[in-house]
């Protein structure tokens, strides 16, 4: 078949490949879907489609704008869980592939949105295709560094991951420089940035398909011997991917990720238009997206030092850090406000964002310790459901929030403050979440080769 290429059967590393090749193919992927962090940067010309130098009545709203978002982030969990097994079966360059089609599709879709001024069709484009673009191309690479770094898998999940944080670093001077070079006195040119953008991913993401390999059965890096001695929270066996969906550990995991991506992700949707609305006079627009690279930069690092981190001080231990501080710094940012302080709000989103994609690259890990290797990736995908309810929690909250509080007298300025303290809040109930988690029971557990009830052929060809 002209796509037999895209066959799991044909990614299978040949001897002597290196495993440091994956990382990159992986970065190739995750530095694309990745530009989701900077889509803020298109909010507030979005709204000035028509009247270009303000908003005309026809135009869209901040808040109509921020479903955007919200839309690609659920259909990214959404997709993530139900294609799970489907990435998982098939290999993650026929993943891979799927999702550059989707994403950069989105993208054209979105284009054709804007130029005829159709929000839903942006909805469709974005929201619908992108977020399944974003789904795919999120879990592909995960269950394959894992497999190919046994030895370091929270490091390896930091590797696969970083780039997604690291995205928004490109795509938000990109977006704006694009949009200044097609923008005339008469017209915003969001149309014609979707495009090549859109284009230039599909480019990247394909090479990343192309390069990336699954190791050979049973492969182990040279030299590494499996620790004998039994770690707290870290199994050796496996658990079924729907087996761990009755496990209470799996949902605890579930309202931990949950938490910590609604408390960050509303905040990340917005950075831009809040950060000039904070300290109006003193952040421009130009500044604004700086920062918001500048916050994907520390997103990036702290997907790979948090999760790295996480081999040595435990999954456990790393997310209590991130609900501790992270309650410290919410409560801190209206403060920053409130002084005109920019640096500290910077400092606090710099430390807030690290932490929020360290959630994100120690979660595998944190699944692969509790559940085992074996159905890792399609478990991932499942959790990720989590990510689709924060995506539409976390911008809506500061959106509405927001908004109610502009149309009730609060200045810009203070109108965040009422946010800030509820992310505080939420963290807190993340922090509880997480001292609950404990061992799996073994009754959950399958032997490697024990077939399922009316599962035998899921049991035997989940991770090979």
């Amino acid at each position: 078949m002209a796509l037999s290429f895209l066959d799991r059967e044909r990614t299978v590393a040949a001897p002597g490949y290196s495993r440091w090749l994956i990382p990159p193919a992986a970065l190739c992927v995750h530095l694309c879907i990745g530009q989701a962090y900077a889509f803020s940067v298109f909010n507030l010309p979005m709204t000035k489609l028509i009247g270009i130098g303000k908003p005309a009545p026809d135009d869209w709203t901040l808040p109509e704008l921020g479903w955007i978002f919200s839309l690609a982030i659920f259909f990214l969990g959404v997709s993530a869980a139900v294609l799970g097994r489907w990435v998982e079966e098939g290999g993650p360059r026929r993943a891979m592939f799927t999702a550059a089609l989707c994403w950069a599709g989105g993208f054209v879709i979105s284009a054709l949105g804007v130029y005829a001024h159709m929000l839903w069709l942006i909805y469709i484009g974005y929201g619908v295709f992108g977020g399944i673009g974003l789904g795919i191309g999120y879990i592909s690479p995960v269950s394959t560094l894992i497999r190919w770094f046994p030895d370091r898998p929270g490091m390896a999940t930091g590797m696969a991951i970083m780039g997604f944080g690291g995205g928004a670093f490109i795509a938000s001077p990109l977006s704006v420089w694009l949009m200044g070079h097609f923008s005339t006195p008469t017209h915003i040119g969001v149309a014609e940035t979707f495009l090549v953008m859109g284009l230039i991913y599909l480019c990247f993401m394909m090479v990343g398909a192309a390069l990336v390999r699954v190791p050979p059965a049973d492969w182990q890096p040279a030299g590494w011997v499996p620790s004998e001695h039994a770690k707290p929270l870290v199994t050796t066996r496996n658990v079924f991917v729907y087996e761990a969906l009755k496990t209470p550990q799996f949902w605890l995991i579930w309202w931990v990720l949950c938490l910590n991506v609604t408390a960050g992700i509303g905040v990340l949707g917005q950075a831009s238009a809040m950060s000039q609305e904070m300290f109006k006079g003193q952040i421009t627009a130009v500044a604004a997206s700086g920062l918001v690279g500048l916050f994907s930069l520390f997103n990036m690092a702290g997907r790979f030092f948090w999760s790295s981190t996480s081999d040595y001080i435990g999954r456990k231990n790393t997310y209590f850090i991130f609900f501790a501080l992270g309650t410290i710094l919410y409560a801190t940012v209206p403060y920053t406000g409130s002084i005109g302080s920019v640096g500290l709000f910077v400092v606090c989103y710099a430390v807030i964002f690290s932490m929020y994609g360290g959630g994100f690259a120690t979660v595998p890990a944190y699944l692969r310790d509790l559940f085992g290797t074996r159905y890792v990736g399609a478990i991932h995908g499942m959790l990720l459901t989590a990510w689709s309810a924060a995506g539409i929690f976390g911008p809506v909250l500061v959106n509405y929030i927001r908004q109610y509080n502009v149309d009730h007298g609060v200045p810009a300025a203070q109108a965040y403050n009422t946010t800030m303290y509820v992310m505080a809040v939420l963290l807190v109930i993340g922090f509880i979440c997480n001292a609950l988690i404990r061992a799996v029971h073994p009754r959950h557990y399958i032997d490697a080769t024990e077939p399922r009830p009316g599962g035998e052929a899921l049991a035997t060809r989940g991770v090979r």
